[in-house]
Formats: structure tokens, sequence, C-alpha cells
């Protein structure tokens, strides 16, 4: 019997146009990869979210309150929770990550760098439900997205993962969460598309990532990056696209590729504050308080039910 992955990514593959999860790109070195991207100049997410919420620290934190349990989704390097957790000092914290091996890296510095707080990583694919250890106290908890990476789902999806956050919570709880807002085109794609190539990497990565989960054998050498902002949609999309015709096979089926066809790795929406938090209100979340940066690149909201 086929393992659900393994099925998600071949009826990925096999659609017109083919498509990959963006969750298959945390391997270990996409998850590295993805590291570096959020260093370049061209990517302003990660600096103008971590600017913002130092500007905003106190009132954040005032609104948070001290002593929660903090879980973090898709966690990575946690390196934006060390910080959450030198303003509210949570009791606990819970990383959720699919790249196992790199979350606990990232929670043992935690744990490290915080001796009293009860770390724990959890490897897990949050898309299809996160379910917590049953030892996590349910009242005073905290969700953590950063990062905008809501962003990555298509809007139906977006609302149905904000509905499952609301179910980690009681009443007494909150969402911390990073959106990416609309802005210059020229921004947009230059972030998706920099000029060292790092993000050309990391895209063609989740082939590398493909043939070892799936047994394909991908040539990444005959794929290349394509990004680019669509207006429609008020998203930037990530495509992998074939330089030359192809067949690419895994077991039990393949299929062929000619040159120009792509395969859709990623979108990325870009949400007026307006009606993101009329998304909020529709998964339960009733209260939203935001903070933005002077340009209006991006904002961080706290919602309550």
């Amino acid at each position: 019997m086929l393992m659900p992955r393994h099925t998600d990514i071949t009826h990925g593959l096999t659609q017109r146009p083919a498509r990959i999860s963006p969750k298959y790109f945390y391997d270990q070195q996409g998850s590295q990869l993805f590291e570096a991207i959020t260093r370049l100049p061209e990517y302003y997410p990660t600096r103008t979210e971590t600017a913002l919420m130092q500007a905003h620290a106190h009132s954040i934190a005032g609104v948070v309150g001290p002593g929660r349990t903090l879980i973090e989704l898709g966690a990575g390097n946690c390196q934006k929770a060390r910080t959450l957790c030198r303003l509210v000092q949570p009791a606990c914290f819970v990383g959720v990550d699919i790249s196992a091996d790199f979350l606990e890296q990232a929670v043992q510095g935690l744990r490290d760098e915080f001796p009293a707080l009860d770390a724990r990583a959890l490897a897990g694919d949050m898309t299809l439900g996160v379910a917590l250890p049953e030892d996590i106290p349910r009242t005073g908890r905290l969700v953590f997205y950063p990062g905008s990476s809501i962003g990555n789902f298509d809007p139906p999806h977006a609302l149905g993962l904000l509905a499952h956050m609301r179910e980690l919570i009681d009443d007494d709880g909150g969402l911390l969460i990073g959106i990416d807002l609309p802005k210059d085109v020229a921004v947009l794609e230059a972030a998706y598309d920099d000029a060292a190539g790092v993000t050309a990497a990391f895209n063609r990565n989740v082939l590398t990532h493909v043939n070892r989960l799936i047994g394909s054998d991908f040539d990444v050498d005959q794929w290349q990056h394509r990004a680019f902002f669509n207006h429609q949609e008020s998203r930037i999309e990530m495509h992998l696209e074939a330089v030359a015709d192809s067949h690419v096979r895994w077991p039990g089926g393949g299929r062929r590729f000619e040159q120009g066809e792509r395969i859709h790795t990623e979108n990325s929406y870009k949400y007026p504050l307006s009606v993101f938090t009329a998304m909020l209100a529709r998964a339960g979340f009733a209260q939203a308080q935001a903070w933005t940066d002077e340009r209006g690149w991006f904002a961080v909201v706290h919602a309550r039910p």
C-alpha cells in the first residue's frame, strides 16, 4: 500500500499543470537554503517582521501576556520564537515542523538559552492537523505563526488552517500571526527571484527531496526556477520549468514533460489587512489587533476568539 505522501506527490505530478506542495521544500537541505533566503538583501519579509516585532515589543507583550503555552507552527529554526520567548516568558513551548531533525536542533537551542522553559519538538504536517501531547496545558495557549506562511495556502485552505488554529485554543487563548501585505511588484518579484540564485536552488531542491521520497528520477539540471506576481490572484507564484523534453519515472508510474512545461511549487498570497482580518473573523477569531511597519509592507496580528 502506498504511503499518503507518495500518493500526494504522484497525484500532483500527474495533474496538468503539475504541482508539488511547498511542504516538500523542507528537507534538511531545503530548511538550510530557506535560512539563507531570509538573509538575502532582496528578501524583505523576515527582517521587516523582526523589526516590526522589536519596534512594538512592549505593546505586543502587553496584549499577549506572560506565562503562556507558546505553540509555533512551522517553527523552522525557532529564531522568531526565541525573540517572542524573551518578550512573554512562556512556561511551555511546542515547536511544530515537518523537518524533524532540523526542528530538534532548533528546540535544543531554545532549551539551552531558556533552561526553565519546557520546550518540545513535535514533528508533524500541520496541514493534516496538529495533535498536541496530552500533558500540554489547554488553557493560556498562544498559537504563533510568523513569516507570512499563511500566504502559501489558497484562501479556502488558509481559512481551514486558521479554523484549526482556533480549535487548538480555548476562549482565553490567542493567535499571533504575520502577514505580507500588497506592495510594488518589483519588490515582490525580487524577493522570490534573488540575484544570487538562492531561491532558485531552494525551489529546485524540492525535486531532489521528491526523488528521495518517492523514488523518482528527476534530473534537477533540466529544470529552471520561475517566479512572478499574478495580479488577478494577488499572489507570487513559483514554478519549475523544463528546459528540455524529458520523461520522469517513479515506481508505479511516470509522465512526460515537454520543454517549457511547468510544475507549480508555491503560491504566496498578499492580503490587504482588512481582507485578512475578515478571514480571521470567519475562522472564529472575532477580535484582532494589528501592528504594521512604517512602509505598510507587513503586519503582525494578534487575534482572539
